[in-house]
């Protein structure tokens, strides 16, 4: 389904000269989505963190040059790419949309394809006169100046792809799947698989190698990428959702905007003290399970019946390239929302299972586990 919220708010921040006291904070803040993802700024000296609505936080010495934030968008924004001089950037959603803010220039989406897998990632060539965008497939689109060198579409089956990112002439790129696996197309060399522990969330490049970061916050350096930290071990109040580095360091946040930074990339300020926004649920029928499994609820049962019937005409079993089960659910979402242990395809488990995992899909972006989309607005699967 077509996901959209609005962050509320906007936060700039400036490097502290004191102490933690002056750093920036989310307090007061409201957001209706998630944070997504990061991009640092060419110095270090500062980051833009970006909300599944679209919204931009700047911090340190990040310029704030605008955001989709507010506006309808019919995908969720899934990354943030900055220009090299920091004077603008691009947000990227789920179809492959593109909005382009500051100096950052439009060169093509993939917004109007028939896409076969969501695209999770994005990465821009040198001289800001191209990208690359990635679907959870695999498959690698190039616009303007990036080159195509090759994609892992068919390559990596049983794992999505979750990041993508070039090599500093821009004549290759590596890739990264959720179960740490890496792919190199062009001149990027091959240097190593992360033995991950959760799903991984994205790939850089550094020096002549690259880091690889999960869920967890681990983070493991291949080539010539210097290691310089990692949160993995540490408890995490929410996930790891992105990852973006300088020439000599990186930075992680989470999905509540909280910022870790390793290197010589510093601290400026976070989300952390943000709330997000909980819509109040739908009245419901009852409260009660009623015996039924997985802790699921006669309403939540009843509401993802109605988007079944609307999405797959009653079948629970249909098993499609992208999307999968009786719910429309992409196979990205369900290997990202089926921390249960149920079956690795969709197709393959029960109804109550899979409302379960649509349970947990809603609670992530919605904090809401009654949400369920209107069956009279189904688009084919989300």
């Amino acid at each position: 389904m077509a996901l959209s919220a609005t962050v509320v708010g906007s936060l700039a921040g400036t490097a502290p000269a004191a102490s933690a006291a002056t750093y920036p904070t989310g307090a007061g803040l409201v957001l209706n989505a998630p944070v997504v993802a990061a991009a640092t700024t060419p110095t270090g000296h500062g980051y833009w963190l970006v909300g599944a609505d679209g919204g931009v936080f700047a911090f340190g010495d990040a310029g704030y040059h605008g955001s989709i934030g507010g506006h309808p968008i019919n995908n969720p924004i899934v990354g943030l790419t900055a220009t090299s001089d920091g004077g603008g950037y691009w947000e990227v959603a789920a179809d492959g949309g593109i909005f382009a803010f500051g100096d950052a220039g439009y060169h093509g989406s993939t917004a109007s394809f028939p896409l076969s897998s969501p695209i999770v990632g994005m990465a821009r060539t040198a001289d800001n006169g191209g990208y690359w965008l990635v679907g959870a497939d695999g498959g690698v689109f190039a616009f303007g100046d990036a080159g195509f060198h090759g994609s892992a579409t068919h390559l990596s089956a049983s794992s999505p792809i979750t990041g993508i990112a070039p090599t500093t002439d821009g004549a290759g790129y590596w890739e990264v799947a959720a179960d740490g696996s890496v792919y190199a197309f062009g001149d990027a060399g091959f240097h190593g698989t992360a033995p991950v522990s959760a799903p991984t969330v994205g790939i850089h490049a550094a020096q002549s190698g690259y880091r690889v970061v999960s869920r967890d916050g681990g983070t493991f350096a291949f080539g010539g990428a210097s290691f310089d930290g990692s949160l993995a071990g540490h408890p995490l109040n929410k996930p790891i959702v992105g990852t973006s580095s300088t020439a000599s360091g990186y930075v992680d946040v989470a999905s509540d905007g909280g910022v870790f930074n390793f290197g010589t990339v510093g601290y400026y300020g976070s989300l952390g003290a943000a709330t997000v926004y909980t819509p109040p649920p739908p009245p419901a029928p009852s409260a009660g399970t009623s015996g039924l499994p997985y802790g699921l609820t006669t309403y939540q049962v009843a509401a993802w019946d109605r988007v079944n019937v609307c999405e797959e005409g009653g079948d629970w079993y249909v098993n499609g390239s992208v999307f999968a089960g009786g719910l429309g659910m992409s196979r990205a979402n369900w290997a990202q929302f089926n921390i249960f242990g149920f079956p690795g395809n969709a197709a393959n488990a029960s109804p109550f299972q899979q409302i379960r995992v649509a349970v947990a899909f809603a609670t992530y972006y919605y904090g809401n586990p009654n949400w369920a989309p209107d069956q009279n607005g189904c688009t084919g699967g989300y």
